[in-house]
């Protein structure tokens, strides 16, 4: 399996070869935590996301990516915001692709499931809110926890 690198304002970052709209989904169970993922690619934590597939909507989507990545299958509550800064690119070593940034962050809850690690995820916890800072992420996703934890507007960006 190839890696994630994750690239932010940086002159050595490949140029952008690819635009694919994605997701990313806050799921809050009943005791206030949130389903975070520990990735296989970077070995950094996350909330669960990924890219949509042709012929599905984008909370289609977010279902679809938290189910294959956690175990857990969800229900979309809210939006938390719209990333597409163009000074974030995602590289992928495997094929090359250097995505431009843009993703549909969603708030959701459990409806159903065990965590369960993926492919695509090597631990899957939920995490009391409190705690999600302390864990080790990239900055794209720690303003994506930032903005869920201020509880404000929704973020477009």
């Amino acid at each position: 399996m190839g890696k994630r690198i994750d690239y932010y304002d940086d002159p050595k970052a490949p140029a952008a070869n690819s635009l694919v709209p994605s997701v990313n989904v806050f799921v809050v169970n009943e005791r206030d935590e949130v389903l975070m993922i520990r990735r296989t690619d970077n070995d950094n934590w996350a909330v669960p996301g990924g890219a949509l597939d042709l012929g599905e909507s984008v909370p289609e989507a977010a279902v679809r990516e938290t189910l294959e990545e956690t175990g857990i299958h969800c229900e979309i509550t809210g939006t938390i915001g719209i990333y597409s800064d163009p000074k974030h690119i995602i590289y992928y070593t495997s094929d090359g692709e250097a995505r431009q940034e843009f993703s549909l962050v969603f708030a959701a809850r459990p409806l159903s499931g065990e965590p369960t690690p993926s492919d695509e995820s090597k631990e899957v916890v939920w995490v009391p809110k409190h705690e999600l800072t302390g864990y080790r992420m990239d900055r794209s996703m720690r303003l994506r926890v930032e903005h869920f934890l201020a509880g404000g507007p929704t973020h477009i960006g």
